[in-house]
């Protein structure tokens, strides 16, 4: 049966790690981490339709390959393996389709558009498919996938914990102002993190333990709920800045720059190598990202926090 909706397009957001600490890796072959995700607006857009077999291309940011172990394409077949109990008498019998993704967001870039790309595909996929499928259990579907992912369901600001999927969201002020600043090449996250285990290794710095990490997500909390950008400046902290600075030293030169040209803090965004400069204001992003790019750089104005992966309604921008 060939379905009658027409295409589907959802709309996920990038993230900025607020707070990122690391714990060292257990013999799971995981950290334990601590994070204050931040949904910004710099965005994913999936669009899907029926297709009688697995399709997927991509368009914007540099040429990706697309394999069959893609992130989107597992998020699709995850999704039809696990609809049985979730199909509606208007699901088409064949839970295929082609899927079409519009990237923003920096592919490696330490602000997870990957795992924004499989959020958009999991409710683009449930909406055209007709699955009466519960948030909650989308949430569970999602976290099989990547630990970044459930989060890109969700959007807003969430405290992470584990591997960064158990999430509490907390409230945040209305708007904060970045710029991010962008590299054409990216940074391997699983490079990074072995790169982290060689610096605590050798006493460089060192892994961060659950209960001062927890202290320090509350303070991040408290900050971005009074919404004082000066607040939340001295608090923004990211473990894995070290070990990207390391592999890349060009990023604290960045970061640097941005403070002199009227950041009121710069972090490396994850795993990297995308730099989040926290500016006082609207204006105050705007005159920074004139700064930083009459110096070379890729700059971009954000805001957050913003939803998380939603399906696209015709009176919202393309």
């Amino acid at each position: 049966m060939h379905p009658a909706s027409p295409s589907i397009t959802t709309r996920t957001p990038g993230k900025v790690n607020l707070l990122l600490a690391v714990g060292e890796c257990g013999d799971d072959g995981y950290h334990p981490v601590v994070s204050v995700y931040h949904a910004v607006q710099l965005y994913e857009d999936v669009t899907v339709a029926w297709s009688p077999e697995w399709q997927l291309s991509f368009r914007g940011g540099r040429p990706m390959p697309v394999t069959d172990d893609n992130l989107v394409l597992r998020a699709g077949r995850l999704l039809a393996a696990e609809a049985t109990p979730f199909l509606t008498d208007n699901s088409p019998e064949r839970l295929t389709a082609s899927i079409a993704v519009r990237k923003r967001v920096p592919i490696a870039g330490g602000m997870a558009g990957g795992s924004a790309d499989a959020a958009g595909t999991l409710v683009a996929l449930a909406k055209l498919w007709r699955l009466d499928v519960p948030k909650a259990q989308l949430a569970r579907i999602a976290a099989k996938l990547g630990s970044d992912v459930p989060f890109a369901l969700r959007g807003g600001t969430s405290i992470g914990t584990g591997r960064g999927d158990r999430l509490a969201p907390v409230i945040a002020a209305p708007t904060f102002h970045w710029v991010m600043i962008t590299r054409s090449g990216g940074l391997s996250t699983p490079a990074v993190y072995s790169k982290f285990d060689e610096m605590v290794a050798a006493g460089e710095i060192e892994a961060s333990a659950e209960q001062p990490a927890l202290a320090h997500a509350e303070a991040v909390v408290t900050a971005l709920a009074s919404g004082d950008a000066h607040a939340l400046a001295p608090l923004l902290q990211d473990d894995l800045q070290s070990a990207a600075i390391s592999l890349l030293p060009e990023l604290q030169q960045t970061i640097d720059a941005g403070v002199r040209h009227g950041a009121l803090a710069g972090i490396v965004s994850g795993s990297g190598p995308t730099v989040a400069l926290l500016a006082d204001s609207a204006h105050g992003a705007a005159a920074l990202a004139q700064s930083m790019l009459a110096r070379g750089h890729d700059a971009r104005v954000v805001s957050g926090p913003t939803r998380g992966a939603h399906v696209l309604d015709a009176d919202d921008e393309a």
